[in-house]
């Protein structure tokens, strides 16, 4: 009867033992749902896309990434929040948009200070690293990101001066930019990007500044006449994950998505070349005034960039002169 008795416990402990480490076993597929803020036409959209299609090949169907565009599942200022708690495991958002939580989030989107996706590609290099330690502190992993084309200004109205920026209607997408809106003379409105064809039509906005990209899947001609080419900055669109689920995965399907990632960064930057040339070059088959800023323009510009830099840096410290150093030493033959 004893005999009887140990044998049964056995077994039952058996059970459990194996129940328990099936438990722990990673499930043969996983799906993450992963929202973007633009349509599917934007090529930050296509690229990530073509990110979930590679994810999905290297991991033999073990790894399904579910693309949620337009903004259909979180808008974009919601999208970093649900990646961080869990709701979805993979986002994208804009960098700059950040900056409320941390100034070091703003570095690309100082007004004049990468002009060029070669001045671009040096700043992301020195502050890579510090936007990586940003997102680890807070459960998160960044996989790749990809600049947008370089800012421009639509206005209904020809600008030659500052001046002529005085009571201007400026759609802002972050806090660096509403700043610039204001020491331009301008109010800024925060409008999303699905939301600035309707902005235009009520009159909430008159002005934006924002990439031929933008500039197109809006249809700016339906409201504005000029387009001016500052290249003013090239802000970052990244893609990030939640860094429970992404350890989750098995050695080798966390190997396939860096892999991806790494390939969707490269192609992206490519893109964005490829789409600053095509998408302004549609601004002028549309009837937009596709113009250089006058210099009185510019130096205007300038003298605002030097403000902004300024309490950028008073707000960024040590870690913020740290970046802007290495960026100008890299630059200096450029």
């Amino acid at each position: 009867m004893k005999l009887k008795s140990l044998w049964g416990l056995t077994i039952s402990l058996l059970v459990v033992l194996l129940a328990s480490c099936d438990s722990n076993k990673p499930p043969e597929k996983v799906v993450w749902d992963m929202p973007t803020p633009y349509a599917d036409s934007v090529f930050h959209t296509k690229n990530v896309v073509q990110f979930a299609e590679e994810v999905k090949r290297l991991t033999k169907n073990k790894l399904i990434i579910r693309i949620h565009s337009g903004a259909s599942l979180y808008k974009l200022p919601e999208i970093k929040r649900a990646v961080r708690s869990g709701q979805v495991a993979i986002g994208e958002t804009v960098i700059s948009t950040l900056g409320n939580e941390n100034p070091l989030y703003q570095i690309d989107v100082l007004p004049l200070l990468a002009t060029g996706y070669n001045y671009a590609k040096v700043l992301w290099d020195v502050s890579r690293n510090e936007i990586e330690q940003l997102l680890k502190a807070q459960g998160l992993k960044l996989l790749y990101a990809v600049p947008w084309p370089p800012q421009g200004f639509y206005t209904q109205k020809e600008i030659n001066a500052m001046q002529d920026m005085q009571g201007l209607k400026i759609r802002a997408y972050n806090a660096m930019l509403s700043r610039l809106v204001e020491l331009m003379g301008g109010t800024p409105t925060t409008v999303q990007a699905p939301e600035i064809p309707q902005a235009f039509s009520t009159g909430i906005i008159d002005s934006m500044m924002t990439s031929p990209s933008t500039g197109v899947s809006s249809q700016a001609w339906d409201y504005v006449r000029y387009y001016y080419d500052f290249q003013a900055w090239i802000p970052k669109n990244m893609v990030f994950v939640n860094q429970k689920l992404f350890d989750k995965l098995t050695p080798e399907i966390q190997q396939a998505v860096l892999q991806a990632a790494k390939a969707a960064e490269e192609r992206g930057w490519v893109m964005s070349a490829k789409e600053t040339s095509e998408k302004t070059r549609i601004l002028k088959e549309k009837g937009i005034l596709v113009l250089p800023p006058t210099d009185e323009l510019t130096n205007g510009l300038i003298e605002i960039r030097k403000i902004i830099e300024g309490e950028w840096l008073k707000e960024a410290g040590e870690k913020g002169k740290q970046m802007l150093d290495a960026y100008y030493k890299k630059t200096e033959n450029l």
